[in-house]
């Protein structure tokens, strides 16, 4: 019963005619558009839709720095040995409908240093993933790193979405504490989930949903502010534990 108490009025679980608790309404909701090919601006970072012929090139210069290829580890596809082979395997998803594909720009460079994307994208129910994450060393652990995850997360919910979803390889550690960091909901394990690079995947579920948007923007909005960073560009708060605050 705390649990319901905790919850918004208009969250709580109702009854039927027949006194079987049922899913509480949704009274004005409609279903959300896909997401529109535009660009997501913030100021570290720009979200590009991706293009080949303005963005493989460099990606592929930027991900090369990775020298052991670590970052490929937990994706289905790469690493990419060449150029040709990048290129082409772009050329195959920059255009599709789900997934949608983001080139992460740094502003300071002006070059993409990473690629994201919308995936599982599922209007009538209000439902939409963030994936495909391939940030090159140019990006990890900086704040446009961050700030692509947040442009994302606010975009899908100004666009109507109830539910933002993200899921990984179980075993993906760095993965995992980077969910729990953004204020994503652990919500349980999928095991032999995938099959991915001849071996298994028992996938980890996390989530954000729209009635917890507003607080965890406030803390997203404090991390980013310029007054968090000191002259040398270090954090003054981490965001782990605002976010960790406004879940609480």
């Amino acid at each position: 019963m705390s649990d319901m108490k905790a919850l918004p009025q208009t969250a709580i679980p109702t009854q039927n005619q027949l006194g079987q608790p049922i899913g509480f309404a949704l009274p004005g909701w409609n279903s959300p558009s896909r997401p529109p090919r535009t660009s997501l601006h913030g100021q570290f970072c720009r979200l590009e839709p991706l293009d080949p012929a303005r963005h493989a090139a460099e990606l592929y210069s930027a991900n090369a720095l990775d020298a052991d290829q670590r970052m490929w580890t937990y994706l289905a596809y790469g690493p990419f040995l060449t150029l040709e082979s990048y290129a082409e395997w772009m050329h195959g998803v920059w255009q599709a409908s789900d997934p949608i594909f983001y080139a992460i720009v740094d502003l300071k460079t002006n070059r993409p240093v990473g690629v994201a994307s919308y995936l599982r994208i599922d209007p009538p129910n209000g439902s939409i993933e963030v994936g495909h994450l391939a940030f090159s060393p140019l990006l990890q652990r900086t704040p446009a790193a961050t700030e692509s995850m947040f442009l994302m997360m606010q975009h899908a919910f100004d666009l109507g979405y109830r539910r933002y979803e993200w899921k990984c390889d179980a075993l993906n550690l760095p993965s995992r504490n980077a969910a729990q960091r953004l204020g994503f909901l652990f919500e349980g394990l999928f095991r032999q989930a995938v099959v991915y690079k001849h071996r298994n995947r028992d996938t980890a579920w996390y989530s954000i949903i729209d009635r917890e948007w507003p607080q965890l923007q406030t803390a997203f909005l404090q991390w980013l502010a310029p007054e968090n960073f000191n002259a040398s560009g270090e954090q003054k708060s981490r965001l782990s534990e605002l976010t960790a605050a406004a879940r609480a």
